[in-house]
């Protein structure tokens, strides 16, 4: 505290107004009441511990948006000073080192009545507990000494190291009175943001808040280049906070929230500011070119029996970013909530995509379940669209999408696929009398890389169970047809389903085929009679491994 000359004392017509101090080479903190009723002209601040630079004029650049009443949040202002003065400001401690019952006391420089040349007051934090979200109560640590009264308004709260940890905002209005109150840091900033750059996310070298404060310049300077919402979740990561309701205003406003709500917030602005750079500048390095693979950014809802009954499922979601899946949340419900969970997880998955991402709305289904309608579902419950129809939307097996061994043969065959201009579509009719080992040697022998049904799996299963066995990459069928496949000698709905869609998926890239689905779905939906259009009730399983590098976590922990 000797050697801390950047404590100041406000002055307003010559007479003692209350505390602040130097931020800046030329700003000084106080409370917003501490200068209410000032003039221009009238407004000074002197430091004490350096007599020789006399009394300086101020005036109020900016106020935390102060309303007047005790009670009233945002009670802080900034005084700009008319020169420069030759002082080191004050430090601040990172967020997190702030006030705490097990903290040592904080101390406060202020000016009570008959003591111009500043008194000091020692104070303990009751708990980290903000009041109203804004004041931390503090007590005196004893009986004695100088109580926090008029005159300690707007001055630093300090850690025994000298670094600042808030300000004194309300003092004890009696005499005698040990309680008061204070502003902590992460509040200041977010009544006044230009704070934020003055306060470190951890102590020593690596800390990267001027390094990103400095990029934010750079961006602002240069005009829109990304959503601060997707930022945001960039550096906060897989399982760092939600996106706060409304999103952010301005880059500013997301990385003062990622530094003072979020915690242990160094490793989240350093890799907000590797994406600022990369945004700005563009990656540091060449990016070495991968394998051919699909663009996909795969959004996956992954619904499995959950043991507890047969009404109940357990549903699991997750977005694919940068190879990695950010978990959005794991339930166990009934069936009948199903569908409306679905639509939020979906929503909120959203927020997790880069801005140009190309989203896949995979479901991971049990066997037993692979034939529900999900394409069919509603967008939300404000959005009657279909799913299928707003989105490219595919499912999966279950049981070989945590399977390594099919997993690597998928993953052999993608490599295949990729070569070709396109893939022959391998019919298994309604009523094939092909017995299913004769099937599954077709498969195998002509590398089957897309194979379609004329009936849903439950008309053929032994059939339908030969195509999930084996590697073939893509299975198409219809929701309905006939109900026995057996036996068929004449065409059938499943011959008129096969023989419509061989000519729409023959020659397209399988990496293409989400979105071409979604196309013939949407195709079906406007028809005027979409009930009997052959695209209406198509399902596509579309497996492939090289777009989910890490298999889901498993279902059987649900978080009720």
């Amino acid at each position: 505290m000797r050697s801390a000359a950047w404590h100041a004392r406000i002055e307003y017509g010559g007479a003692v107004a209350g505390a602040g101090f130097l931020v800046a080479p030329r700003t000084v903190l106080t409370c917003a009441h501490v200068v209410q009723d000032s003039e221009p002209g009238l407004l000074a601040v002197s430091f004490p511990n350096r007599p020789d630079l006399g009394v300086l004029p101020a005036v109020v650049t900016v106020d935390g948006g102060w309303a007047g009443g005790a009670t009233d949040p945002g009670d802080l202002a900034v005084l700009e000073l008319a020169c420069e003065v030759p002082l080191t400001p004050a430090r601040f401690a990172p967020p997190g080192d702030g006030p705490g019952p097990a903290l040592p006391v904080l101390v406060a420089y202020g000016f009570p009545q008959g003591y111009d040349e500043g008194q000091l007051a020692q104070y303990r934090a009751v708990s980290t507990t903000r009041i109203a979200g804004q004041w931390v109560q503090l007590e005196a640590t004893t009986a004695h000494g100088q109580p926090l009264t008029h005159g300690f308004s707007g001055a630093a709260a300090t850690l025994p190291d000298g670094r600042v940890a808030g300000m004194v905002a309300q003092v004890a209005g009696e005499h005698g009175v040990r309680v008061a109150r204070m502003l902590p840091t992460e509040v200041l900033a977010r009544h006044w943001p230009g704070l934020g750059e003055l306060v470190p996310a951890c102590d020593g070298d690596k800390d990267p808040t001027r390094r990103l404060y400095a990029l934010v310049r750079r961006a602002e300077a240069a005009g829109p280049i990304c959503s601060p919402d997707q930022l945001f979740v960039d550096a906060v990561g897989d399982f760092g906070p939600e996106l706060p309701p409304g999103g952010f205003g301005s880059l500013r406003e997301a990385v003062g929230y990622v530094q003072f709500e979020v915690e242990q917030p160094a490793e989240a602005l350093a890799r907000f500011a590797d994406r600022l750079t990369e945004l700005l500048d563009g990656p540091a390095e060449p990016v070495p070119a991968a394998a051919p693979a699909p663009t996909w950014a795969p959004i996956l809802v992954e619904i499995d029996r959950s043991g507890a009954g047969a009404d109940q499922v357990t549903v699991a979601v997750s977005a694919y970013r940068d190879g990695r899946p950010r978990p959005i949340g794991t339930v166990r419900l009934p069936r009948a909530e199903v569908r409306e969970h679905v639509q939020r997880g979906i929503d909120r998955a959203f927020r997790q995509l880069a801005p140009d991402a190309e989203e896949l709305l995979t479901f991971v289904l049990p066997r037993d379940l692979l034939n529900l309608p999900v394409a069919h579902w509603a967008c939300s419950a404000d959005d009657s669209t279909p799913l299928g129809c707003a989105h490219p939307v595919v499912v999966a097996d279950r049981s070989r999408h945590h399977s390594a061994r099919l997993r690597h043969q998928l993953g052999k065959q993608w490599h295949h696929l990729t070569k070709g201009p396109g893939t022959a579509l391998h019919r298994i009719d309604c009523g094939t009398r092909e017995r299913p080992l004769g099937l599954r040697k077709r498969l195998r022998e002509q590398e089957a890389g897309l194979a379609a049904f004329g009936a849903p799996p439950d008309a053929a299963p032994q059939h339908f169970e030969v195509g999930l066995n084996m590697p073939v990459p893509v299975l198409l069928w219809p929701h309905t047809g006939c109900a026995d496949a057996a036996g068929h000698s004449a065409p059938c709905p499943g011959t008129a389903f096969l023989d419509a869609l061989a000519p729409c998926v023959e020659g397209v890239s399988p990496a293409e085929l989400p979105r071409h689905i979604q196309a013939l779905r949407e195709e079906a939906e406007a028809d005027e009679e979409p009930e009997r259009h052959w695209a209406r009730n198509l399902q596509l399983l579309w497996d492939d491994p090289r777009c989910f590098p890490e298999p889901a976590t498993s279902l059987h922990s649900p978080v009720a």
